[in-house]
């Protein structure tokens, strides 16, 4: 069955309450996990972008923007434990080794590497050596990038899927390239999930489930129009519902690939050979 997680991201807008509702609707819609980010933004950006004018609900600066879009250790503990009353996943993509080592005390079940990091080989080391199952983005990456982070989770003996993905928010229609998948597959025999992050439709998540795709990872918001980078790559709750429906009975239409005569078919096997047997 394919995995679906509904990638929360930085959508919450730095509010619990915002966050809680994006996962009561991910939890309602029946996905298998939700997914946020986590980052020191002193360590993932320059002084220079940090110092920045730029004009958001938290200030002027850039460095007041991204520190208004992230969660505290506490605040994740709260995620934490209303994900365990809610009976769903939840994990992160981390952006610096010592935010990947501070969130371990939480001991969520997946790890995932974001296409920004793909390249990052230190914090790839510390993902691996947790031995979680790793979701790995491969935006902005050549196949030789890929295959330098795979051998990374091979050395570790990490468990890992590849995501095809696009690292444009939103990602031209035209630039889904989903034959890609198939690509890696073929590459790396290995499972190939898809991250989008397409503008409102879900159909580019439908054909990638259509050429096998093994995870669906999609960004979601409460309202694509609310203030933030990725809303507008985002799906609303009806589209969320829609797309666990469709990608729900994709599951059971594509079956598992094993020819049968089936009970259904009895009556007319009988009817309709009767007379060569």
């Amino acid at each position: 069955m394919v995995f679906i997680v509904a990638e929360i991201g930085i959508n919450h807008n730095g509010s619990m309450e915002i966050a809680k509702k994006l996962i009561d609707i991910a939890s309602s819609a029946g996905c298998d996990a939700v997914k946020f980010q986590k980052r020191d933004i002193e360590k993932v950006y320059s002084k220079k972008v940090l110092d920045s004018p730029r004009d958001s609900p938290w200030g002027t600066t850039t460095r007041e923007q991204k520190l208004g879009l992230e969660f505290s250790e506490k605040q994740y503990g709260e995620i934490d434990r209303y994900c365990k009353k809610k009976k769903i996943s939840w994990y992160l993509s981390c952006w610096d080794v010592g935010s990947q080592i501070k969130m371990r005390k939480f001991k969520t079940k997946y790890n995932k590497v974001a296409s920004a990091m793909l390249l990052h080989t230190k914090l790839l080391e510390t993902i691996a050596e947790e031995k979680k199952h790793t979701f790995i983005s491969t935006g902005m990456s050549t196949l030789k990038d890929i295959s330098n982070a795979i051998k990374i989770f091979k050395d570790y003996e990490c468990p890992f899927e590849l995501m095809h993905s696009h690292s444009a928010y939103p990602m031209p229609i035209e630039e889904a390239n989903l034959k890609v998948i198939q690509t890696l597959q073929k590459k790396f025999k290995c499972d190939v999930g898809y991250s989008g992050h397409e503008s409102g439709s879900y159909l580019v998540c439908l054909a990638a489930v259509m050429l096998g795709a093994t995870s669906i990872e999609r960004h979601i918001t409460l309202d694509r129009t609310l203030y933030g980078s990725d809303q507008a790559a985002s799906l609303e709750p009806e589209g969320l519902f829609r797309m666990v429906r469709d990608i729900r009975d994709l599951d059971t239409i594509l079956g598992d690939g094993k020819k049968r005569i089936w009970d259904s078919e009895l009556p007319a096997q009988k009817k309709l050979r009767e007379i060569f047997t």
